[in-house]
């Protein structure tokens, strides 16, 4: 059966400020109304009834969880992966974990956070690439290049099989601009999607030969792993020894069983905001916004606001990007250079590198409005029928007002309820919980008061989320 395998693992730093770390772009809605992971689970629905398989590391399990949920979509397994370890590892996993409940199971392996605006036309290329794998060849999709782009690698295509498919010949880095230029013209290039669909089985012989030290980790790290309802958790100590690498080097470039399908659907992997500029609907002077934005005499730009007004003038070809905590202005020409400023965030320690102010946790989020000495006021949203662990802190009091909805609350031995518009305290040292009864999130405005605000300043008792007491 068909088993799509999405790749969820990625950063997009060059998409800062808009994805961190902690919240990168798979998850954003950053083309459309849902997200990226959304949006590649969607296609995948015309393709086969198999349940996805999702690989992701630990902190945004509850994310893809969620997001899952909201499409109605089960998943086969979310594999946590202990620490990232390139493609070739994960698609390991994944093969592994497939090949468990199928073993005839072929693998369609995509990158979570890719953009696709002609569907049709990709579900032709996997119907036409599927012989092929079930017959044990490694095919990857190298997409018809409309431009001599520098920002992504390249697929040489040997002899022809038949309409639209290829002999592999080799993987090309990402080009300088003269070298994309004659790759344009040869028209025997393709640019490397990161997109792949092979029998499972197949995958792990290939790696065996090529890679079994790879191989080795990654069965031994399943055998070990740990299932907690969906997550899957291959063993960490055996894991962190996987040597990484991507599936392009450790096996796609030296199998001789490799095919190409060559693909012309709107794909981007959406690595920078001139990639959102491409795709988007653009107004009579070439520029694009979102949100609240001014824009008067601008021309070929793309301006973005998340949290309050974003107002220009006389600008042409910027990136203008603004969250509650950064502002991002570069020239469209130059985004590819934004994770240098994500290295430098990190180089100084800032947390605007890999958080936004608005944190997401398993049960809703949180979002920091003020911070001074000795206080924090911070707005909480605890979704329907969630709630926070049992917990306690050393350091700091807080006081609790419901703005909307119904809080349980559990301080110590006493369980009550708050209604909008109620308060209650929560002295220092004491054991509390907060939850959501309700149908409708709940918010509240939370004050934390104390000599030490610091998130490390929690002991947690009892957690439904699987989080390790700190």
């Amino acid at each position: 059966m068909l088993t799509p395998v999405l790749l969820s693992g990625g950063v997009g730093s060059r998409l800062w400020p808009v994805s961190r770390e902690s919240h990168p772009k798979q998850f954003l809605p950053l083309a459309g109304e849902i997200t990226m992971l959304q949006e590649t689970l969607r296609r995948t629905a015309g393709l086969t009834s198999a349940a996805p398989v999702v690989v992701c590391n630990e902190e945004h399990r509850f994310m893809v969880a969620e997001q899952m949920r909201q499409l109605e979509i089960e998943s086969d397994a979310l594999i946590l992966e202990p620490e990232g370890r390139n493609t070739a590892p994960a698609v390991a996993l994944a093969a592994i974990q497939a090949i468990t409940s199928d073993p005839e199971a072929v693998l369609l392996v995509l990158p979570a956070d890719h953009l696709i605006q002609n569907v049709d036309a990709f579900v032709n290329a996997v119907n036409t690439a599927l012989p092929l794998a079930v017959e044990g060849r490694l095919m990857t999709f190298g997409v018809i290049p409309t431009a001599p782009e520098t920002g992504y690698g390249y697929i040489k295509c040997g002899s022809a099989v038949s309409d639209n498919l290829f002999e592999l010949e080799r993987f090309v880095e990402k080009p300088d601009e003269v070298t994309a230029r004659e790759y344009l013209q040869d028209g025997g290039y393709l640019w490397n999607s990161g997109m792949f669909l092979l029998r499972a089985q197949s995958y792990l012989d290939e790696l065996a030969r090529l890679a079994p030290d790879m191989l080795s980790c990654c069965q031994n790290a399943m055998d070990r792993a740990e299932t907690d309802m969906h997550f899957v958790r291959p063993d960490a100590e055996i894991f962190m020894r996987c040597p990484g690498d991507s599936i392009d080097y450790a096996v796609m470039e030296k199998t001789g069983s490799g095919g190409v399908v060559s693909l012309d659907c709107g794909w981007s992997d959406v690595g920078a905001w001139s990639a959102l500029w491409d795709v988007a609907d653009k107004d009579a002077d070439g520029n694009v916004s979102r949100g609240d934005v001014i824009m008067d005499n601008c021309s070929s730009s793309y301006l973005r606001s998340d949290s309050r007004l974003v107002a220009a003038t006389g600008v042409d070809n910027l990136v203008v990007v603004e969250t509650a905590d950064a502002v991002l202005v570069a020239n469209r020409d130059k985004v590819q250079d934004v994770k240098r400023i994500v290295t430098m965030l990190k180089a100084q320690g800032r947390t605007e590198a890999s958080l936004h102010r608005r944190v997401y946790r398993p049960w809703g989020s949180y979002e920091s409005l003020v911070i001074s000495d000795g206080f924090q006021v911070k707005r909480i949203v605890v979704n329907p029928g969630q709630q926070l662990s049992l917990q306690m802190h050393h350091h700091r009091a807080e006081h609790w007002i419901v703005v909307k909805g119904t809080a349980e609350v559990t301080c110590e031995d006493k369980v009550f309820m708050l209604a909008e518009d109620e308060s209650t305290y929560i002295p220092l040292g004491h054991k509390h919980r907060l939850a959501n009864p309700g149908q409708s999130p709940l918010e509240l405005i939370e004050v934390q008061s104390g000599s030490y605000l610091g998130e490390d300043d929690i002991v947690r008792f009892e957690d439904v989320y699987g989080r390790s007491p700190k």
